[in-house]
C-alpha cells in the first residue's frame, strides 16, 4: 500500500489575520520596534528572570516578548515597552515559581536537583555563586525587590510598578532582603 501524504495546505492569504499586510507602515514600524527592543533589552531580561529564580528563564523571557508583542498597539508610550517588559517577566517567573511549588507538592515523587542551562552556567562567574544561592534563599518578594534595585539600578517607584506593590512595600521588602542577604552571607564565611 503506497504511502500517501496529507495536502500542503495553501500559503496564508491576505485576510489571515496572523499575517500583517505587507505594505502596512504601522506594523512594519511594531516589528522594528520590537526588534530593537530585543535586541537591546533580551540579555538583560534573560539575566533578570535567572536571578529571579526562574528554572526556564528562556521561555519566561520569551512568554514576555509575546505578550509585549501581543499587546503593542495598545501601550500608551512606547517608551515604556522596556518597563512593561520587565513588569512582564517578574510576573511570569513569580507565576512559573507559584506553579511549580503547587506541582511539587502534588507530586508523587520528590523532584530531582534542578539541572540549570548551559546559557545560565555560562552567565554566572564562580564568586557570584555563594550570592546568588544566598539571594535564592529569600523570599520572592525581597529577591524580586533586590534585584531590581540592586542589579538594574531601579528607582522606588520603578520597582513599585514591575512589582504592583507601594513604594513603602518596595522599602519593606528591599530592607528586610539586605538584612537577611547579609546574615546568610556572614553566616557563610
Amino acid at each position: 500500500m503506497p504511502l500517501t501524504l496529507p495536502p500542503v495546505p495553501p500559503p496564508a492569504s491576505p485576510a489571515d489575520p496572523l499575517t500583517p499586510a505587507v505594505g502596512d507602515p504601522a506594523e512594519r514600524e511594531r516589528e522594528a520596534a520590537l526588534a530593537r527592543l530585543f535586541e537591546q533589552h533580551y540579555a538583560s531580561m534573560l539575566r533578570l528572570a535567572a536571578l529571579l529564580g526562574a528554572d526556564d528563564p528562556e521561555n519566561v523571557v520569551a512568554e514576555a516578548y509575546y505578550q509585549i508583542y501581543r499587546k503593542w498597539r495598545r501601550l500608551r508610550e512606547t517608551e515604556a515597552a522596556e518597563a512593561y517588559l520587565r513588569s512582564t517577566v517578574c510576573n511570569l517567573t513569580r507565576m512559573r515559581i507559584r506553579h511549580l511549588q503547587v506541582a511539587r507538592r502534588h507530586a508523587e515523587t520528590p523532584p530531582e536537583e534542578l539541572v540549570t542551562s548551559a546559557e545560565n552556567t555560562a552567565l554566572l562567574h564562580d564568586d557570584q555563586r555563594v550570592l546568588i544561592d544566598a539571594l535564592q534563599q529569600l523570599p520572592a518578594r525581597q529577591r524580586e525587590a533586590l534585584v531590581l534595585r540592586h542589579w538594574l539600578g531601579l528607582k522606588e517607584s520603578e520597582i513599585a510598578a514591575a512589582m504592583g506593590i507601594s513604594c513603602g512595600s518596595v522599602k519593606t521588602h528591599t530592607a528586610r532582603g539586605i538584612a537577611a542577604l547579609s546574615q546568610a552571607m556572614e553566616a557563610r564565611r
